[in-house]
């Protein structure tokens, strides 16, 4: 599914089209559509945390959100070796709306509970 970048995403921030492709019920690969050199690997938050935030009125502008809007919130994963070790950008979750296929990155500085990014080892059931 391809996606409209409506607000730049921070140090990308000529990336204009990106499509997403899951990769299991988990994790999803997003691609540059202008740049195959541009890929990242994203991760439901949901399934680690507890995580809640309020979109900001631009965005919501931005992606044209309502209250029938579907969305689809999801956070860069910084691969790493052992996969445990593999670091998840919890102050910038992606958000996109399904409905009429426009995203963006949200920055989360107020009452942030998170860390910039955080080891997906902390979050993992031992």
């Amino acid at each position: 599914m391809k996606f409209e970048i409506s607000a730049p995403l921070l140090g990308f921030e000529t990336l204009k089209e990106v499509e997403l492709q899951k990769i299991d019920d988990i994790f999803m690969k997003m691609q540059s559509t202008e740049d195959k050199h541009i890929s990242f690997t994203l991760i439901d938050p949901f399934v680690l945390v507890d995580y809640d935030f309020e979109i900001p009125e631009k965005i919501r502008e931005l992606l044209e959100i309502d209250k029938d809007s579907n969305l689809l919130i999801l956070n860069i994963l910084l691969i790493q070796t052992p996969i445990e070790d593999s670091m998840v950008n919890f102050i910038g979750p992606l958000v996109f709306n399904t409905n009429n296929h426009k995203a963006a990155q949200i920055i989360l500085t107020e009452n942030n509970k998170f860390s910039m990014v955080e080891k997906i080892s902390t979050y993992l059931k031992k």
